[in-house]
């Protein structure tokens, strides 16, 4: 039968080794890494991707701005869908420049949208056609995502470093092992008939 001693590491006994105390004390870390580290780690990236979106965002914002246009072309027909959700779809439009001159550009529009229908472009200072700026969801997305991606990181790698440094550990171990029996073997094999 066997029984497991809970601790058995950090208490005094002269079967204890040197690895023993590095191993308990490595376990530790790890796991006030993962508990702690990790998800800090994770929300220190997210709050730096979190600042950079939103100053993006603002840029965009400050840069682009939104012009009527009306569709030259229909957009294809509105399709069944189980999810009820319709694709926008990329047709020609025309919108007038704040010069007085009429442009022609691609815009996405909902399916089923007719020629002669309104809609909105986003143009940047230079009067060309953009994406619309980013959205607070779309900055929470990045923000998200980068701390999911960071906390995922760095647990992967403490997980990666606590088993590489098992392996070394079990290989001092055994060499330690092999050591001692050389030193004892001899004697035991005297008393052996």
């Amino acid at each position: 039968m066997r029984s497991r001693v809970r601790g058995w590491r950090w208490r005094r006994s002269p079967l204890r080794r040197r690895c023993d105390v590095v191993e308990a004390w490595a376990l530790l870390a790890v796991v006030v890494l993962l508990v702690v580290g990790a998800p800090l780690a994770g929300v220190a990236v997210g709050w730096r991707v979190y600042d950079d979106a939103r100053a993006r965002a603002a840029a965009q914002r400050a840069e682009r701005h939104r012009v009527a246009a009306v569709l030259v072309e229909d957009a294809p027909a509105a399709v069944a869908s189980p999810t009820g959700r319709q694709p926008a779809y990329s047709v020609r439009v025309r919108w007038t420049e704040p010069g007085g001159g009429s442009r022609t550009g691609m815009a996405q529009v909902p399916a089923g949208a007719q020629r002669g229908e309104h809609t909105h472009v986003w143009l940047d200072s230079g009067g060309r056609w953009v994406r619309p700026p980013e959205n607070a969801s779309a900055v929470w997305q990045h923000t998200l995502m980068a701390g999911l991606f960071t906390t995922g990181a760095a647990v992967a790698v403490v997980v990666g470093v606590h088993i590489a440094g098992r392996r070394v550990s079990a290989r001092r171990r055994l060499a330690e092992w092999e050591r001692g029996w050389e030193r004892t073997g001899p004697e035991w094999r005297r008393h052996t008939p």
